[in-house]
C-alpha cells in the first residue's frame, strides 16, 4: 500500500531534524507528572506570568478598553480607569482602524511603529525610522523571518552562540541552513573568544559553508551574561570585516542584575563607531513584551529594527510578512504601552514605577539567591546571573554517574535533570539543549519561581544534588 503524504516516513527532512529542548523529553515527563498529582515547578521555561509575576495594571486596562470599547461610552468608565489609560485607550483606538477585529498594515499598525521608533532614539540617541519597524507575533517571529530571509540553502552558516537559546538551532534546521556554532568561554564569564571564534568561520569555509550572518544575546539566554560596550565593538568589527549580518537578540534589555554592564544596544555600539561600520554594518534588532518586567508571553508582541539594508531587501521582507496579513493587533497596543510607558506627572505613573520597580528588585535578589544557592552545593558551580532569566550552572557529574545515565541510555544531563524532576518536582532543561562543550553539563532553570518560595527551592534542590553526588561517587555495580 502507498504511503500517504503525511505519514512520517513522507514528510520533510527539515521538520524531522528540528529539535527544541525547552518543550522536549524533560517538560513532557513532567506534564506526566503533573497529571499524576505531583507538585511540578516549571523552571524550564522564561514564562513570567505562569510562576506568580503580576502582570502590570496600566496596559492591561489600556487593551481591556481597547477590546471592549463600549466601556468607554459608559457614564462610570471614569470610576473603573484612570484618566490617563482611558486616554490612551481612545489613542489606540484610532490608530487601529476598525479596532481590535481588524487586519493592520502588515508590518504593524504605522503609529505604533512610530512609537517604536522614539523609544529607540530615546534609548540610543540615534533616529530611528518607523518605516524599517516591523511588529511581529513576539520576538521568536521576527527571528524566524529574518532566518527564512538570509538562509539560501544548506551551505549557508549561521554563526551562533554556544550555549544558545534552541529557537536559532531549530530554525536553522527547519530552513535547511548549517549552525555553526561559536562557544563562549563560561570560565570568563561567558566571554567571547575572537580567536576562537575566526577559527570556527575559517573551519566552516573550508567546509564550504558560507557563514552569513551573526546572531548575539544580550543579555544571555541561557547563561545570564551583559555584554560589555566593547565586547559588542569587538562583534561589530567582526562583522563588518568578515561581511556578515548581526541579528541582536536584546530581548531581556529590562532584565540587568548588576550595575557595572548596563545594557547597551547594538545599534547605539555601532552608531557611537561611525563610518564606515555605521554606514555598511547590516544589523537586525528584536524585542518583545513577553520578557523584562512586563513578561506578557502570550500576548505575543515583539519588534524588530533593520539597519543599513537596502530598500529592495526591505521589500522583500514586506512581501514575506504580508503572507500572514497582519501581527495580532492586541500585542501591538502592549508593544505601544511598553515603549511609551506613564510618564512622571501622569496619573498611574506612581503606580506604575512602583510595580515595574518592584518586579526588578526582587529579580535581582532570586539571581543572587540562585547563584548562591548553586554554588553552595558539591559539585556545582555557576557563574552570577548579570541579566535575562536564567541559571545555567555546570554539574560536574561524577564517571559512575556518567555511566550510570548510558545504561540507562540516557545523556549524562538528562539523566541527572530526570532524577531532580523525580525527587524534587523542579523541571529544568538539560544544558545538551542549548549545546555546550564536549564532557562538560549543565542545566538550565529559571530564576522567576516566587521570591517566597526560593529557600524551599534550593533547600530541595541541594538535598538532591548532595544525596545524589554521594551515590554516585560511592557508586558500586552491583
Amino acid at each position: 500500500m502507498a504511503r500517504k503524504p503525511l505519514d512520517y516516513e513522507e514528510l520533510n527532512e527539515n521538520v524531522k531534524k528540528v529539535q527544541y529542548a525547552v518543550r522536549g523529553e524533560l517538560y513532557l515527563r513532567a506534564s506526566e507528572l503533573q497529571k499524576e498529582g505531583k507538585k511540578i515547578i516549571f523552571t524550564n521555561v522564561g514564562n513570567p506570568h505562569a510562576l506568580g509575576q503580576k502582570p502590570l495594571t496600566f496596559p492591561r486596562q489600556v487593551v481591556a478598553l481597547c477590546q471592549a470599547p463600549f466601556l468607554l461610552d459608559d457614564p462610570n468608565v471614569g470610576l473603573m480607569f484612570p484618566a490617563d489609560a482611558i486616554a490612551r485607550a481612545k489613542h489606540y483606538l484610532s490608530l487601529a482602524t476598525g479596532g481590535l477585529g481588524a487586519y493592520s498594515d502588515s508590518r504593524g499598525i504605522p503609529g505604533i511603529r512610530k512609537e517604536v521608533a522614539d523609544f529607540i532614539q530615546r534609548r540610543d540617541g540615534y533616529p530611528s525610522d518607523p518605516e524599517l519597524i516591523y511588529l511581529t507575533d513576539g520576538a521568536s517571529k521576527g527571528v524566524m523571518q529574518m532566518l527564512n530571509t538570509i538562509i539560501r540553502n544548506e551551505r549557508d552558516g549561521i554563526l551562533v552562540p554556544v550555549p544558545q537559546y534552541p529557537l536559532y538551532s531549530a530554525t536553522i534546521s527547519l530552513f535547511g541552513g548549517s549552525l555553526v556554532p561559536y562557544y563562549l568561554e563560561e570560565e570568563a564569564n561567558w566571554g567571547l573568544d575572537f580567536v576562537n571564534i575566526r577559527k570556527t568561520v575559517a573551519e566552516a569555509r573550508s567546509k564550504g559553508i558560507t557563514v552569513r550572518a551573526m546572531v548575539i544575546i544580550n543579555p544571555g539566554n541561557p547563561t545570564g551574561q551583559c555584554l560589555s560596550e566593547a565586547n559588542i565593538k569587538e562583534v561589530l568589527q567582526f562583522c563588518y570585516h568578515e561581511n556578515l549580518v548581526l541579528l541582536a537578540d536584546e530581548v531581556y534589555q529590562q532584565n540587568v542584575y548588576q550595575d557595572e554592564r548596563p545594557f547597551i544596544s547594538a545599534k547605539k555600539v555601532l552608531f557611537d563607531m561611525g563610518p564606515p561600520l555605521s554606514r555598511e554594518v547590516q544589523l537586525v534588532s528584536f524585542h518583545t513584551v513577553s520578557k523584562g518586567y512586563w513578561g506578557e508571553c502570550g500576548q505575543r508582541g515583539g519588534y524588530f529594527e533593520m539597519t543599513n539594508l537596502p530598500p529592495q531587501t526591505v521589500d522583500e521582507i514586506y512581501k514575506v510578512a504580508s503572507i500572514a496579513l497582519s501581527p495580532n493587533v492586541p500585542g501591538q497596543i502592549f508593544m505601544g504601552v511598553m515603549v511609551n510607558p506613564p510618564k512622571p506627572g501622569d496619573i498611574s505613573y506612581l503606580k506604575f514605577a512602583a510595580e515595574s520597580k518592584s518586579i526588578l528588585d526582587s529579580l535581582r535578589r532570586r539571581a543572587r539567591m540562585m547563584t548562591d544557592g548553586f554554588n553552595s552545593c558539591r559539585n556545582v558551580v555557576c557563574n552570577f546571573t548579570e541579566g535575562a532569566m536564567y541559571s545555567f550552572p555546570q554539574i560536574r557529574l561524577p564517571p559512575r554517574a556518567i555511566e550510570a545515565a548510558k545504561r540507562a541510555g540516557k545523556a549524562p544531563d538528562v539523566f541527572y535533570c530526570l532524577k531532580l524532576l523525580e525527587a524534587t518536582g523542579i523541571s529544568t532543561v538539560p544544558g545538551s539543549g542549548f549545546g555546550q562543550k564536549e564532557g562538560v553539563f549543565h542545566l538550565r532553570t529559571t530564576i522567576l519561581p516566587a521570591e517566597e518560595d526560593f529557600p524551599a527551592i534550593m533547600s530541595s534542590f541541594k538535598n538532591f544534588n548532595d544525596s545524589f553526588m554521594a551515590q554516585y561517587e560511592g557508586y558500586s555495580r552491583m
